[in-house]
């Protein structure tokens, strides 16, 4: 299969990259570099360097004519939306309408869209959150990401396109980049291995549904190779607060000095779970690797980036 990942020198398309190398599929990756890192990607994929939303992309989108594709780029910083929703919207929203306009002229089979599943439902009244929650975004972000969605569904219903959608809670593990994606897991351990001591946001109470990258990977083959469209959650259905998930790092790091609390961020939720039940109905997927295991995996690899 002929694979297209945007973002795909980014965290989890990097990942996405190379389970589908492992698997033998022929991969080209897009990429402009503004998040993404030249070092995770893989020799064995095409690379071009544009923005989804440039004319050229579209060009080489209807000339390669993928079979399917998984669309990572994006702006996914909560705080950065909220500081320049326009800035969100143009490459959330008219990145997807591009992908999807050149994607029909391609005659693309399938297109897979990573969403949020934390920030497209807001403060939640049900827990874990089903697909069937009511979307009420508290940031410029999760609008976005919940507009992107409405137009791979238009897509799916003109029979233009086989769209699906993944909501995806919070994904941490190897290779998320503690500075220009903001994963609180990374920027934990890169703060205490630094010797500095971590800040918390408000009290910490505040909670998020973690779920590991190599979960997320299977979930996302799973979904390319599948039919099922609309939109699925990809969690734990489990709720982990952020005191707790630095005193879990700081154990398995050995790190003795005191946590600190600062003030908490604008467009910050309190409490976010998904719950995963129709992934494992309609994609065959549950989470493998439980919080703890996943973190004593993740801390092990940035120690061996620091000594390597």
């Amino acid at each position: 299969m002929k694979v297209l990942v945007t973002g795909g020198a980014g965290f989890i398309g990097s990942h996405v990259v190379d389970a589908l190398l492992r698997d033998g599929d022929e991969v080209w990756v897009v990429d402009d570099l503004s998040n993404g890192r030249k070092q995770n990607l893989s020799p064995g994929a095409t690379f071009s360097q544009l923005d989804v939303r440039s004319s050229q992309f579209a060009r080489q989108l209807v000339e390669y004519r993928p079979d399917a594709i998984a669309h990572f780029a994006a702006q996914m910083d909560v705080r950065k939306s909220v500081a320049d929703p326009y800035l969100d919207a143009d490459i959330n929203v008219m990145g997807m309408v591009r992908l999807l306009q050149a994607s029909s002229q391609a005659q693309v089979g399938r297109v897979l869209f990573a969403s949020s599943g934390g920030a497209i439902y807001g403060e939640q009244e049900l827990f874990p959150a089903p697909e069937s929650h009511p979307c009420r975004p508290t940031s410029a972000y999760g609008v976005s990401k919940f507009c992107a969605e409405s137009y791979l569904d238009l897509f799916q219903r003109m029979g233009v396109l086989s769209t699906i959608s993944l909501r995806f809670a919070n994904v941490y593990g190897p290779r998320q980049d503690s500075h220009g994606e903001a994963g609180v897991v990374a920027i934990f351990i890169d703060q205490m291995l630094s010797g500095q001591a971590p800040c918390i946001n408000g009290d910490g109470l505040q909670s998020r549904d973690f779920v590991h990258v190599e979960d997320v990977c299977r979930a996302v083959l799973s979904a390319l190779r599948g039919t099922g469209t609309g939109a699925i959650n990809i969690g734990t259905g489990k709720e982990t607060d952020i005191n707790t998930l630095a005193s879990l790092l700081a154990k398995h790091m050995g790190y003795a000095q005191e946590l600190k609390h600062g003030p908490p961020k604008p467009g910050e939720q309190l409490r976010s779970s998904i719950d995963p039940g129709r992934a494992a109905k309609d994609l065959a997927w549950r989470p493998m690797l439980d919080l703890d295991r996943g973190l004593r995996q993740t801390v092990r690899y940035y120690r061996q980036l620091r000594s390597s």
